[in-house]
């Protein structure tokens, strides 16, 4: 309402994403709250600029509940219902040696002409933060929409690192070592310790399940990793049975956008340490401390006696 007051401002990109964000926030929804949502977007989708559009895109395009016409809108799917063709998949290493001809390709410049985009700090924590908060089947979902989301994925892990990485995390595993597999694996992926101890503690399984695709397991080393290093996990046969499943289904590139979130859902945190230094602050906490100064020579001066009265007391 206070923006809407001021001359030449237009509030319909903010409106946006606050109702994307209020959207996306709740699991499932009734008809009305469905229907409401798209009466409201539909309307405004065309009317924001690009970049409000990008960013409300990637947001609906990881959320299993996006409806039909806001996501044809969108271009997240096609008229057909099917993911359109954002991002072509992660190329996987070859073993034959590349031709002479042939030159070579990035992962950057794989995707089509609509580059990636890159997660906000705040997008990647309600990221994080949805993922986690979710159920098996939601998570799964919100994997399987990572693939196709238009957003940029994190590097791949150096080969050499992978190995060694790998060969750690099995021997921890057996040792049944949470605390040495948690150290391991934040060094590995780049994560903080806080991030890599609640993957490895979630009940559900699905973040470790990413985490270890992310680097770069193998199936059955990770079939391993399930059975020793979280007994309870290891004596339910269901349990490792549908893990196993989904980290055999689940993209390379779905893994990466999700370490990209982890990493940037901590970026809002590191900053918050740091108190930004102006440059007048010297100045303004002299002239904070100027007052105090002279008060306390004042109070100092009322304190102690006059020289005339020592001169009057010393000559009677």
């Amino acid at each position: 309402m206070s923006l809407s007051r001021r001359e030449g401002v237009d509030i319909r990109p903010t409106l946006l994403r606050v109702l994307t964000d209020l959207y996306v926030q709740a699991p499932s929804h009734t008809t009305d709250e469905e229907q409401q949502f798209v009466e409201l977007a539909s309307r405004l989708i065309d009317q924001v600029d690009d970049a409000t559009r990008a960013a409300v895109r990637a947001r609906l395009s990881i959320y299993p509940q996006t409806p039909g016409t806001i996501a044809i809108q969108l271009g997240i799917y096609s008229q057909t219902h099917e993911p359109a063709p954002v991002a072509r998949p992660i190329a996987q290493p070859r073993s034959e040696p590349a031709r002479a001809t042939a030159t070579p390709v990035d992962d950057e410049s794989a995707a089509p002409s609509a580059a990636p985009l890159l997660m906000l700090p705040n997008d990647a924590a309600q990221i994080s933060e949805m993922f986690f908060a979710a159920d098996s089947s939601k998570r799964a979902a919100i994997l399987f929409h990572l693939a196709d989301a238009p957003l940029k994925a994190a590097s791949r892990i150096p080969a050499p690192r992978v190995a060694q990485a790998i060969q750690i995390l099995e021997m921890a595993a057996f040792a049944v070592d949470t605390e040495s597999f948690a150290l391991e694996l934040a060094d590995a992926l780049i994560l903080p310790t806080r991030i890599a101890t609640q993957v490895i503690d979630d009940r559900g399984g699905e973040p470790l399940a990413c985490a270890l695709k992310a680097l770069g397991m193998s199936s059955a080393a990770f079939q391993r990793v399930l059975l020793f290093l979280n007994p309870e996990v290891g004596a339910s046969v269901s349990t490792v049975y549908r893990l196993s499943r989904l980290y055999d289904q689940m993209s390379e590139r779905a893994a990466l956008v999700m370490l990209a979130a982890w990493r940037g859902a901590t970026v809002p945190v590191a900053r918050a340490k740091y108190r930004p230094l102006l440059h007048d602050d010297d100045r303004q906490r002299t002239r904070a401390s100027q007052p105090q100064a002279r008060s306390e020579t004042q109070h100092r001066s009322n304190d102690a006696p006059s020289r005339t009265n020592v001169r009057r007391a010393s000559d009677d």
